[in-house]
């Protein structure tokens, strides 16, 4: 066990989360601090084309994601991490905790007799796995989240209107733990931060937030020592003696250097010696390990 040492702000990347109703502008505010942060930028689109109308103000990249599972997600953040890009604009996370909670429901009906209590047993993991996609991702990340929308009336000049609210982010519960920014939208741009890791910001309001905001959250980033490379682990067993299967891989996924895919396969060897894994969960994990090495073996060579 590694013992206690001199805490420092070392140099991170942002993850950042903009929810609001639709209409609030979460698309061109999350293009504008992504421009701020610096480029290169690449878009994940679930929006049907929102991102590609403001082509002619940004330069970005983009993939219109068809498939919206959370594999298409991780596939996707995974193709722009290999793609080498800077910063990464999800746009939006909504789509994928709709199709999430979808297959729940499905499962709940087909496997497990009604009971979606259940059937999250299965769905967890998988939100596990998009955040742990995003966390591993080797850039800074915006993502965008829709709120539910209600209308409430108020008191203008003694005469009644009407006017539009946004609640919660649609996303799984507890999402907002996993962000260093979050950042509530009203529809009349005006933008509410609910949480701010760098303590700048916290519950100020921006009007419009754009390119200086971004600029402003990537200076206090590099304000710091060098980020460490991340060196995740497989988990150790469960209760039952059994290893974590799904959270291996999401430690496989998130590796980033040659080196801590040595210290993953290492310690498979020593869990299927152990039993806490099977022979066909070593071969599959191992192929992955291999699949992950091809990825990043060639960045580190081009990084050199």
């Amino acid at each position: 066990m590694a013992g206690f040492k001199r805490a420092t702000k070392a140099a991170a990347k942002l993850r950042a989360a903009f929810f609001g109703p639709s209409g609030a502008g979460k698309t061109f505010s999350a293009l504008r601090v992504a421009t701020g942060l610096g480029g290169p930028i690449a878009v994940i689109d679930t929006e049907r084309g929102s991102a590609s109308k403001y082509s002619d103000r940004f330069d970005f990249d983009v993939m219109d994601l068809d498939d919206q599972s959370i594999e298409g997600y991780v596939s996707a953040i995974e193709m722009a991490a290999d793609g080498g890009y800077r910063v990464l604009v999800i746009d939006s996370l909504s789509h994928g905790w709709q199709a999430l909670t979808a297959e729940v429901e499905k499962l709940a009906k087909t496997k497990y007799r009604g009971n979606t209590w259940s059937a999250w047993s299965e769905g967890t993991p998988l939100q596990r796995r998009l955040v742990n996609a995003i966390l591993g991702f080797p850039g800074h990340i915006i993502a965008t989240m829709r709120s539910k929308t209600e209308w409430t009336t108020v008191d203008n000049n003694g005469k009644k209107t009407p006017q539009r609210v946004g609640l919660a982010p649609e996303q799984g519960k507890g999402i907002e733990y996993e962000f260093d920014l979050l950042v509530e939208i009203s529809v009349e741009h005006i933008a509410q931060v609910i949480k701010d890791r760098t303590g700048k910001f916290q519950d100020k309001l921006i009007d419009k937030p754009g390119e200086q905001f971004g600029r402003d959250m990537a200076a206090w980033l590099a304000d710091g020592h060098p980020a460490p490379q991340p060196e995740p682990a497989p988990a150790p067993a469960t209760a039952t003696g059994r290893a974590d299967v799904e959270q291996i891989r999401g430690y496989i996924r998130a590796a980033t250097t040659v080196r801590t895919l040595g210290k993953i396969t290492d310690r498979l060897d020593q869990l299927v010696s152990e039993d806490q894994i099977t022979g066909n969960e070593w071969s599959e994990l191992t192929d992955l390990v291999n699949a992950r090495h091809d990825q990043i073996e060639p960045r580190q060579e081009a990084a050199t």
